[in-house]
């Protein structure tokens, strides 16, 4: 099932950054193509428009900020 939104992380001057994502998270675990054998197949981070991070059964783009590595966290501790 296919989920989609955005997340709020706080920056170091106070504000927020928006991170939008996209997560594909079927019912059961995969060893072969889930993030760290888990859940989620396919997952895309966008932040100020750009892609953040990648993963589609295997990382493209690793989290390239601290911004997508909080959001990363989120979605594994909510989907994986």
């Amino acid at each position: 099932m296919w989920h989609e939104g955005v997340i709020a992380v706080p920056s170091e001057d106070g504000k927020y950054i928006k991170i939008h994502y996209w997560v594909k998270a079927y019912d059961e675990p995969s060893k072969i193509y889930g993030i760290d054998g888990g859940r989620i197949s396919k997952l895309s981070l966008k932040q100020n428009g750009e892609f953040a991070a990648n993963y589609d059964r295997g990382w493209d783009k690793r989290p390239a900020t601290p911004e997508a590595e909080a959001a990363y966290a989120i979605l594994l501790k909510e989907y994986n």
